[in-house]
């Protein structure tokens, strides 16, 4: 597969761009990926990126986002931390992805098995992880008024990719203009940690 370029991200729409990464993630849990010459995409990136697509995922190593949509050196924008969730540094990052270099979608990956909604949902304080870690409280209790008083961690992950979607659109007047336009488009997944697939919300 090539190197996305200048003309492909001008000729990406954002239902291709979504279209593109449930491909590769179909690619991914079959085993057949994309042959790449990762060095030769380094040498024709190196004087300018054009990726289709920004990808907000956690920091867990078991989900590394170029893998998991078997994509390349320059295909997407790729922000991980913990927990996924925004805050002002994120939305700066994705608003010059957007606005400014063109991506097409934005896709907030979930996982399951997440050990930032464990350490949410069991309260957890340790430095500078306490505060982390209150930033997914909004989701916990999402999802104890969802699925009871005790829900699973799989389901606050989801209710945390929902709530996620909508901080992004309700604290970032720029992206939410660039979905009006119909010039952007925001998407949510879990991503099994057990079998590579994702399923988009």
């Amino acid at each position: 597969m090539k190197t996305q370029t200048e003309e492909t991200l001008s000729a990406m729409t954002p239902e291709k761009a979504l279209e593109m990464l449930k491909e590769g993630n179909r690619r991914f849990v079959g085993g057949n990926p994309t042959d790449r010459n990762l060095l030769e995409q380094t040498k024709q990136t190196a004087e300018g990126q054009f990726p289709f697509a920004v990808i907000l995922g956690c920091v867990d190593s078991r989900v590394p986002l170029e893998h998991v949509f078997d994509l390349g050196i320059g295909d997407i924008f790729g922000i991980r931390i913990a927990g996924n969730f925004v805050n002002e540094d994120i939305l700066g990052s994705m608003e010059f992805a957007t606005k400014v270099v063109g991506s097409k979608h934005i896709l907030v990956l979930g996982h399951t098995s997440c050990g930032a909604i464990q350490g949410a949902k069991d309260q957890v304080e340790l430095g500078n992880l306490t505060g982390l870690l209150s930033k997914l409280q909004p989701a916990v209790e999402a999802a104890k008024q969802k699925h009871g008083g005790d829900p699973d961690i799989d389901d606050i992950a989801r209710e945390n990719v929902f709530l996620t979607i909508e901080e992004i659109k309700t604290r970032s007047q720029v992206i939410k203009d660039l979905v009006e336009e119909g010039k952007l488009s925001i998407s949510g997944g879990i991503y099994d940690l057990a079998t590579g697939e994702v399923t988009f919300l």
